[in-house]
């Protein structure tokens, strides 16, 4: 499966999450890390929701870069 990645630059680290998994993320200093981290995060995530018996949510987001003149 491949589940969309949300990755945020923030004034000293970086963030991520899963918009089809409510609260996987994941934060690090650098962006090759919490690459990493999140991609280890989804798979434990998902890992959990098995083992609890849920079920495990359907990719479904997208994303789009749009772009916008200046007004």
């Amino acid at each position: 499966m491949q589940y969309l990645v949300v990755i945020e630059k923030g004034d000293s680290s970086y963030g991520a999450y899963v918009p089809d998994l409510p609260g996987c993320v994941a934060a690090a200093e650098s962006e090759a890390e919490v690459r990493q981290l999140i991609r280890e995060a989804i798979e434990f995530h998902i890992e959990g929701l098995r083992e609890h018996g849920e079920p495990v949510p359907v990719p479904n987001s997208s994303s789009a870069i749009v772009e916008v003149g200046a007004a």
